[in-house]
């Protein structure tokens, strides 16, 4: 371990969320949790919320402010809240105007979201988006646990694999 400019970092150079990522990417072929979405009915209530508890949630473009935000917190798991109408956008099969939270696990591969997601559709799990790729570079896909809970699949986002954003969902 090593300090620069006032972070702890491992003697490699990257941080520990990085270095850590990179190598589960490399030697684990099992999901890893790594992000929640929280779909929210009302985003300034919720923003106001999180605030409260401390978690900087920054500003984002004007026409997405009422439908995304990805909060600024430290640790292994990224935190968002999404809009209902834009997690129809992400997740096909999200019901209309419901709140929720899609639990995220990130997997090493872009097959091994689709092989995933058909080994748990296979034991009888509802899917509710089938595997596709995503606007924002990676392979995804939405299953439910046992209790009806959305859990997502997400390879690693490879940047040339982006496309254009869809636009922001109607108010």
């Amino acid at each position: 371990m090593r300090t620069v400019g006032g972070a702890t970092l491992p003697a490699h150079g990257l941080d520990r969320r990085t270095f850590s990522r990179t190598l589960d990417s490399m030697t684990q072929k099992r999901a890893v949790l790594d992000q929640i979405n929280i779909v929210v009915r009302e985003m300034d209530a919720a923003v106001a919320f999180y605030q409260k508890l401390g978690i900087d949630i920054p500003q984002t473009l004007s026409e997405w402010q009422p439908h995304h935000r990805t909060a600024d917190i430290e640790g292994a798991v990224d935190v968002e809240l999404d809009s209902a109408s834009f997690a129809a956008q992400w997740d096909a099969g999200w019901p209309a105007g419901k709140s929720g939270v899609v639990v995220g696990f990130r997997v090493a591969t872009r097959d091994d979201v689709d092989a995933l997601y058909r080994e748990l559709a296979d034991a009888g799990h509802a899917g509710q988006q089938e595997p596709y790729d995503a606007f924002w570079g990676a392979r995804y896909a939405i299953v439910e646990d046992p209790s009806g809970n959305a859990v997502g699949l997400m390879s690693p986002v490879e940047p040339e694999r982006r496309t254009k954003p869809p636009d922001p969902p109607k108010r």
